[in-house]
């Protein structure tokens, strides 16, 4: 991806820091466990979400202090995260603008370990995602050697890319009131039917990722949607489930399947229209 160094005064880079907060869940086996089950944590993700979400507001202050310096990868990563939040900020200022809406730019925070939200303590075993208590985006980078060396995404800047815009979908998923509407939704729901509103709100997400990439193709160079596809197909629940348990139990699906992400991604890319993305509609007429 072409990218030119930007900055934003909503955008925190806290990695080397200590003081991070204390892990909700720990980390080892069950740490790898949540990251399974929350590739790309969504609002708050969805199990360790639930904890989240309870824990609203009580966020906890600690001091922070400087505890190593970042190597020069960290900081050029630490850059490109950057860049390509401001890129998609002012990508959704112009959209919202067009379509008569107030755009609300969100906060993105880069971590180590742990970190404190106003969703509660999370750690890194969360995975990215957005907090919409604070409205702002929370990422451990180490995230993506996972989705590399574990799950086997091409990796490359552009999943990176892909999964700042996805956590961005759900930004403008609070803003334009969807997600609240999809709680109502959930509400005296099975688990199986609400699963199937969190999917459709997931595919909205990579929708809206695409449709990112859209307005953002002279940045696109060879070979990046096809980073994006990879890393989208690897965090697919099916292909989660079925390299971790060895079968696939669609019922229990939360984010939906490799296909279907990458096709709603794609379709975001294709259009570029914002007014294509019911996914709600889509899957559950």
């Amino acid at each position: 991806m072409k990218w030119d160094k930007k900055e934003s005064g909503n955008f925190e880079d806290r990695r080397g820091m200590s003081g991070g907060g204390k892990a909700l869940l720990g980390g080892g086996a069950i740490g790898i466990i949540i990251l399974i089950l929350n590739m790309f944590g969504g609002e708050t993700g969805q199990t360790i979400g639930n904890i989240l979400e309870q824990t609203q507001g009580s966020q906890t202050q600690s001091e922070q202090t400087q505890t190593r310096e970042l190597s020069a990868e960290e900081k050029e990563l630490g850059n490109f995260s950057e860049a390509c939040f401001a890129y998609n900020n002012e990508t959704w200022a112009k959209i919202f603008e067009e379509n008569n809406k107030q755009y609300q730019e969100p906060g993105m925070v880069l971590f180590d370990d742990g970190v404190n939200t106003a969703c509660g303590s999370a750690t890194s075993a969360s995975g990215p995602f957005y907090c919409p208590g604070d409205k702002k985006v929370y990422m451990d980078l180490r995230f993506f050697e996972e989705l590399k060396t574990r799950f086997g995404a091409e990796g490359g800047d552009f999943a990176i890319a892909y999964v700042i815009a996805h956590e961005m979908g759900h930004h403008l998923q609070t803003l334009l009131g969807t997600s609240a509407k999809m709680r109502q939704l959930q509400q005296g729901k099975s688990e199986a039917e609400a699963n199937k509103l969190s999917v459709c709100l997931e595919l909205q997400a990579d929708f809206y990722a695409g449709v990112w990439a859209h307005y953002n193709k002279n940045l696109l160079e060879a070979g990046d949607i096809e980073e994006a596809l990879s890393a989208a197909n690897a965090v697919g629940d099916d292909a989660i489930q079925s390299k971790m348990q060895g079968r696939v139990n669609q019922e229990s699906f939360t984010h939906g399947s490799s296909e279907q992400r990458m096709e709603w991604f794609m379709k975001g890319y294709k259009t570029g229209d914002i007014r294509q993305g019911d996914t709600f509609s889509a899957l559950l007429n």
